[in-house]
């Protein structure tokens, strides 16, 4: 009994002893007792911004640790990115490496294009497009940029984040500022779509469209809250840390154009709610960071390195007066991000566009019951957005009945499908003679559900031409199609003898016909038809001896075009072909056989970043006798046997081999308002003849020099040519200058 006792009274004491030691440990200093929690608040300011990230390294480096950040404009982007789990290092590699150019516009990479769209580059006299609505009303965009390529990168950077979490269960909690255009009034993001919480308070006013969500739409959070320190105060910490990167008001000296009044009036507007937000500031626990950012614009991106230079040195330089606030050594572990890449069980459309779901479908090639194929998800979002249907396209992963589901939402164009493109094309030469063109194209889009288009085109001027054609896909995926068409050509024709004209002809052709083909991949597409064709060539100018001529015929015909440049104005990279056959047939109503093929090719190589070579030609052979004023091959023109008006030489048989020079001014724009200018020249050997007559014009030697512009509306060339027939010509075009 005793040994029992004492035993009971051993362990009532063990017990009375833990509990005092527990109370005696609560009464000891904590390392965490005193250290308060700390709010991030970064500001925005676009390119500027990237001072965060420096300032992020410096507090790495220090070891503080951040209890809660709040974002607004790009002060999101960066604070967003590093509250999900990204570091300061990951953020300045991503800072640097990332094509800044790119992500800020919206036309997907070339390649990435539906051919069908490639061809309106070459095909349209400018970029200057007009769009319209099925009403027949002229649509406006809500911005320059819809931001469809920022969604991407957003997108796969956070790809990783369920879009249903709330935003307290990041590895930092995290909020984003964005306001209501509607009302004005802050919107914080709590909770949701965390790519989309970043877009929605980056939405520069009419830089970048509004977001809509949920019956909002959302701008810029700076509009309201530029350095939202009530926003981090509200998540519950004791002390701040912010981040001011916004411009400095211009003066007024420096305020020169209306470009300048607007974007003051923008600077203002932050400016005043920003300064409000640090007057809240409290001076004994909170810190000001101010990096030095001076001469730094807005939309400099290419300064990367300089801003995530001062932001680390505006928090270097505060060290002293961080470590005196806020504990060291607490720095939140590097957080392991996980890659998302679930298993797809089913994928779902939303879409409100004319074209099928079906359509959307069958360009995405996600295999089901295998994981997300990010990267190639990524280009067939591109390849869809190159379609020209939607204002954006988002896409998401969410848990269904049956698993795992890719969720694409497709949003309609707010400024309409269909589009009018106007453009003009003038050249002189030194002795009175000039020619002009001026035309326009009008595209009706999304005819049916299927993507149907019919396209029209007018050019008035040397040359008349109509030429209407309804491009019918076969199938959702719109590999096979039919496409009539009708066409009416009209030009004058010289006839020359040692290039001396002795005759010109009035040639007026009518045609219609039928092609059926197939697109490949992105980058070709290969066409057979049927056409019948009609006319008359007159003489205007000439003897008595040169003949009228009727003709009626009818023909087969073959094309192949393959385009993988980069760019239609200036390519540095890629490779263009085209390959035009057509037979004039008995069997088909054609008086006589006649046969004739042309092929085209252009190879651009990048000597260095600016400049590039452009290595072409053309080889058009007519294979029979026909008469001279029905010749369909001409040369003359800027880089086309230069110091001859565009198609001045009219022959049965063509060839021309040329090299083109051109280099680049100045550094690249990181934006789409990028209007590049470029300095080049081109070397051009050529000939035209005609079959069985003596009149060959030999092999010309030609050569030019140009200034080019790439304008909103289209490249702008101005140059002058010349070639050893002493003939010499200024060229002034708005539109594909090579």
């Amino acid at each position: 009994m005793t040994a029992a006792l004492f035993t009971r009274l051993q362990s009532v004491w063990l017990r009375f002893a833990a509990v005092l030691l527990a109370c005696g440990l609560s009464l000891l200093p904590s390392a965490h007792a005193n250290e308060h929690k700390l709010g991030l608040v970064l500001s925005g300011g676009a390119a500027r911004g990237l001072a965060h990230i420096g300032v992020l390294k410096a507090l790495e480096e220090q070891g503080v640790r951040i209890h809660a950040i709040a974002g607004t404009s790009m002060g999101a982007v960066v604070g967003g990115l590093y509250a999900a789990g990204y570091s300061a290092a990951e953020l300045e590699t991503l800072a640097i490496e990332l094509n800044w150019a790119q992500v800020l516009s919206d036309q997907p990479p070339r390649r990435s294009v539906p051919y069908r769209r490639k061809q309106d580059d070459r095909d349209f006299l400018s970029k200057l497009r007009f769009p319209f609505r099925a009403d027949g009303t002229l649509g406006l965009p809500l911005g320059v940029i819809q931001g469809q390529n920022l969604d991407l990168v957003l997108q796969s950077l956070l790809l990783h984040v369920p879009n249903t979490q709330s935003f307290d269960k990041l590895p930092i909690p995290f909020r984003a500022v964005a306001t209501n255009i509607a009302t004005g009034e802050m919107v914080v993001f709590k909770q949701g779509s965390l790519p989309a919480a970043i877009r929605a308070s980056m939405s520069i006013p009419a830089a970048f469209a509004p977001l809509e969500l949920n019956g909002r739409l959302l701008v810029d959070g700076g509009m309201v809250n530029n350095i939202p320190v009530d926003v981090a105060r509200a998540m519950g910490v004791d002390a701040v840390i912010a981040v001011d990167i916004g411009s400095p008001l211009a003066k007024t000296d420096e305020l020169g154009s209306v470009l300048d009044v607007m974007n003051q009036s923008i600077t203002l507007m932050t400016r005043k709610n920003a300064e409000a937000q640090i007057a809240t500031l409290q001076p004994e626990r909170d810190v000001l960071l101010t990096p030095a950012l001076n001469g730094m614009a807005s939309v400099d991106f290419s300064q990367a390195r300089f801003a995530m230079r001062a932001g680390y040195l505006a928090a270097q330089g505060a060290s002293a007066q961080i470590a005196a606030r806020f504990a060291s050594g607490q720095a939140l572990p590097v957080v392991e991000r996980q890659e998302r890449r679930p298993i797809i069980h089913a994928i779902r459309i939303i879409n409100n566009s004319p074209i099928s779901d079906a359509v959307i479908r069958s360009h995405i090639d996600q295999p089901l019951n295998e994981p997300l194929n990010l990267h190639g998800l990524q280009g067939d979002m591109a390849t869809l957005y190159g379609l020209e249907y939607f204002d954006q396209i988002h896409y998401r992963v969410e848990k269904g009945p049956e698993g795992n589901v890719l969720v694409l939402e497709a949003k309609a164009r707010r400024a309409g499908i269909h589009y009018l493109n106007p453009g003009i094309s003038l050249a002189d030469d030194f002795d009175g003679g000039s020619s002009y063109t001026l035309g326009a194209s009008f595209r009706l889009n999304g005819i049916n559900d299927l993507g149907g288009e019919w396209l029209t085109r007018l050019r008035l001027g040397d040359r008349r031409e109509l030429y209407s054609e309804l491009y019918q896909p076969l199938d959702y995926g719109s590999r096979y199609f039919v496409a009539p068409y009708v066409h009416f050509d009209s030009r004058n024709i010289d006839i020359l003898e040692e290039l001396d004209p002795v005759a010109e002809y009035k040639v007026n052709k009518y045609a219609t016909g039928l092609n059926v083909g197939r697109q490949i991949s992105n980058n070709g597409e290969i066409r057979f038809g049927v056409g019948q064709e009609w006319g008359d060539a007159r003489v205007r100018v000439g003897l008595p001896e040169f003949p009228s001529i009727d003709f009626d015929q009818g023909y087969y015909d073959l094309r192949y075009s393959f385009d993988s440049v980069d760019s239609v104005d200036f390519p540095s990279s890629g490779q263009e072909l085209a390959l035009h056959a057509r037979q004039y047939d008995q069997s088909l109503g054609a008086r006589e056989r006649y046969r004739q093929w042309l092929i085209e090719a252009n190879v651009p190589w990048a000597i260095t970043d600016r400049t590039t070579v452009l290595f072409g030609g053309k080889y058009g052979r007519s294979l029979d006798d026909q008469p001279a004023a029905l010749s369909d091959f001409h040369l003359g023109g800027l880089a086309e046997l230069s110091g001859f008006q565009p198609e001045a030489l009219s022959a049965q048989n063509i060839s021309l081999a040329r090299a083109v020079v051109y280099r680049r001014l100045g550094e690249r724009s990181f934006l789409p308002l990028d209007f590049p200018v470029y300095v080049g020249g081109s070397l051009e050997v050529g000939r035209a003849w005609y079959n069985e007559q003596d009149n060959d014009t030999g092999y010309i030697q030609a050569g030019s020099v140009f200034l080019g512009f790439v304008t909103p509306f289209g490249p702008l060339i101005m140059g002058m040519g010349a070639n050893d027939e002493n003939q010499r010509a200024l060229y002034m075009s708005l539109g594909r200058p090579f």
